[in-house]
């Protein structure tokens, strides 16, 4: 029977021959190296590599002949070609990679000699590391990991030349020999000494895709960010952690409005010398380890006392007590703070001082501007003012709705929001709130950064991700000086109770059929949280094993102040013991040499440089015969001595030899010595 032009019959199919298996290893080894590429290479060279190795999988499969160098050269030639129309540049991280992936399947379909297969094997060890370009992540060093180990047994399976061992044991060989190298890595990873920054850059995954927070707020944008599940940042206290409705992440004070979007002015961008800032009450002690982004922000709890260091980046605190620092946070950083959760903030200013935020423009939201006159008119006390917006906001008879999904807004936004849709997310809120506020004559800007946080109880770490981003107001009161107002809390009192993560955990999908509780105590939760805590441990001590963290670490095994040139010999020192540990099993292990073995080998040795070697297919007796044969030069009496020693080899070998292993090799022994 023939199905698809292929016979099949009841009888059990051929095993695939050995040049075909250990081929389709090694396309296996390659398609798991280039398999993580495919998210950042052009589309059309993923293409072309997937139809190439197709290509290259179907000829061994069918055992024709490799395509010829004619036909290889313009395919090739035109896809160097592609490469450099797509970047403008054969040089660079993608271009350099898009390039390797190529030579690397190129070189696949011109396999013709053993050394093609090493140039192979390297390949796919450089693509390997180039995967760390893009993603550090713990899963792409764990499916590194694994194309290592069959990279490893492809390229000992092509070394076999006799009986080739199951494809499992294989596999096992390249597991202990990845396996074997992991006690010395971790000794050079610990102890060689570190530098500030990675060695060839940062990975696109530092700051791509995580534009975090703004220095511009519009309606709906952080509406848009808080959809996003991604980390912004974690914190370990060193004190008791504050209750939720006290963990305001401050990260930018927005005070100029121009009727759409609320901005930095640039006279508060040039002033670093920060408020005066008078404390109460016991401080909150904590340690940020910020993801990487775009922008400059880092983050504290209302209220920073000072602004926290980090090497090679200064950081500056400015005068409305943001937290900045000269370049963008590109990597991920670790800095300590100390906040002050009962303050005042520029108590002392001179209300003449103020008037920047007291500006409204002109031309927009004009019924917002009535109804700030209008209360104004009855209200006099900055207090009570406050007061009597957020009742506005909290009065259920005006429906205002907290939700994620908000309409969008025209030309007079406030207005709209505020009598038309009533319907927006913590920016339109805020926003609003401040427009009345200085509409009413009390000072009033708006902050942006985080609110909440989630503590996971597997690491004692907070998470706060993109979807606790919130924006907030604050207010200027005589003798009070700057004081939080979050308007938002007048609508939805949950958010700030709860994060929007932990809210929308408990939400039921398909009207209850099924419920996706991800909450603390579910079971998909506690799987939650102990992921994050693997991954946290892996960014704090693996990609986050900064020069500082390796000193500190040495100095809490009692090494102290430890320069560089001391931690050389350390490393190399620890790393011979940790070699010596390894060889020696290993040597102790090596078979030992049978003595009657050693005796025949030197009597082959010695032939061989008479020019008889013998045949690797040739046992005693026959190596015997062809000697007696050929060799004239032997008188007699070592004729006689070479058949005795070779029937003693053979009988030693394969018989009961009639005395003693001891006996046998001392004859042995002396028949060599007659021979020679």
């Amino acid at each position: 029977m023939k199905l698809f032009g292929l016979s099949l019959s009841s009888r059990h199919a051929r095993p695939m021959s050995r040049d075909k298996a250990d081929t389709l290893l090694l396309l296996l080894a390659c398609v798991l190296v280039l398999a993580p590429h495919t998210a950042h290479l052009p589309l059309w060279v993923t293409g072309i590599g997937m139809a190439l190795l197709f290509w290259r999988s179907w000829i061994t499969f069918r055992g024709n002949r490799l395509p010829p160098r004619w036909l290889l050269l313009p395919i090739a030639a035109a896809s160097m070609g592609g490469v450099y129309m797509n970047f403008k540049t054969i040089l660079g991280q993608d271009a350099g990679v898009s390039m390797l992936a190529l030579l690397l399947i190129f070189k696949l379909l011109e396999m013709h000699a053993r050394r093609d297969l090493f140039v192979v094997v390297f390949l796919g060890f450089f693509l390997m590391l180039a995967n760390f370009f893009y993603s550090q992540s713990i899963m792409t060093a764990v499916l590194m990991i694994a194309a290592v180990v069959v990279m490893l047994t492809a390229q000992l399976s092509f070394q076999y030349t006799g009986v080739v061992p199951p494809l499992a044991r294989r596999l096992r060989s390249g597991a202990l020999i990845v396996g074997l190298a992991i006690p010395l890595t971790i000794v050079l990873f610990v102890l060689f000494p570190r530098i500030q920054g990675p060695l060839w850059g940062m990975p696109s995954d530092a700051g791509s895709g995580r534009s975090g927070l703004s220095d511009r707020m519009t309606p709906g944008n952080i509406a848009k960010l808080a959809l996003s599940n991604d980390i912004a940042f974690r914190a370990r206290f060193t004190d008791a952690v504050p209750p939720n409705p006290k963990l305001y992440w401050r990260a930018i004070v927005l005070d100029q409005y121009d009727g759409r979007a609320w901005t930095r002015s640039p006279s508060q961008r040039d002033l670093s010398v920060p408020a005066t800032l008078a404390t109460r009450g016991m401080p909150v002690r904590y340690q940020v380890t910020q993801e990487p982004g775009s922008q400059p922000w880092l983050f504290a709890l209302d209220m920073p006392q000072y602004a926290p260091q980090l090497n090679d980046n200064p950081v500056r605190l400015t005068q409305d007590r943001q937290v900045q620092s000269r370049r963008p946070i590109d990597a991920r950083v670790r800095y300590d703070v100390v906040s002050y959760p009962d303050y005042t903030l520029h108590g002392d200013a001179n209300p003449d001082d103020l008037q920047n935020w007291l500006r409204l423009p002109s031309g927009y939201n004009p019924r917002t501007l009535q109804l700030a006159a209008s209360l104004r008119k009855n209200i006099h006390d900055d207090n009570e003012k406050i007061a009597t917006v957020l009742t506005f906001f909290g009065n259920k008879n005006y429906n205002f709705i907290y939700t994620l999904e908000p309409p969008l807004l025209g030309r007079d936004s406030v207005d709209e929001f505020l009598f038309v849709t009533r319907a927006g997310f913590c920016e339109h809120y805020a926003g609003a709130f401040v427009v009345l506020m200085r509409a009413m004559g009390v000072p009033a800007r708006v902050v942006t950064g985080y609110q909440g946080g989630e503590i996971n109880p597997v690491d004692g770490f907070m998470t706060v991700r993109q979807s606790d981003a919130h924006a907030w107001a604050e207010v200027w009161i005589a003798q009070h000086g700057w004081i939080r107002v979050d308007p938002t809390a007048a609508v939805s009192p949950d958010r700030i109770q709860r994060s929007v993560v932990v809210a929308a955990a408990t939400e039921p999908v398909f009207g209850g059929l099924i419920n996706l509780n991800i909450g603390h105590d579910s079971f998909v939760g506690r799987l939650r949280f102990r992921w994050d805590a693997i991954n946290n441990g892996w960014n704090q001590w693996v990609l986050n094993y900064t020069p500082e963290r390796q000193k500190g670490l040495l100095r809490s095994l009692g090494f102290g102040n430890i320069d560089w040139q001391t931690m050389t010999l350390l490393m190399c020192a620890i790393g011979a013991i940790v070699m010596l540990a390894i060889a020696a099993p290993l040597l102790a292990d090596r078979r030992k040499v049978d003595p009657v073995d050693a005796v025949y080998v030197a009597l082959c040795r010695q032939m061989a440089r008479r020019g008889y070697p013998r045949h690797p297919h040739e046992g005693p007796r026959a190596y015997a015969r062809r000697l007696l044969r050929v060799d004239a030069t032997l008188t007699e009496e070592k004729k006689q001595a070479l058949r005795n020693f070779l029937a003693l080899v053979e009988q030693s070998r394969y018989g009961r030899p009639a005395s003693s292993r001891s006996d046998v090799l001392s004859k042995l022994k002396s028949l060599l010595n007659r021979i020679r």
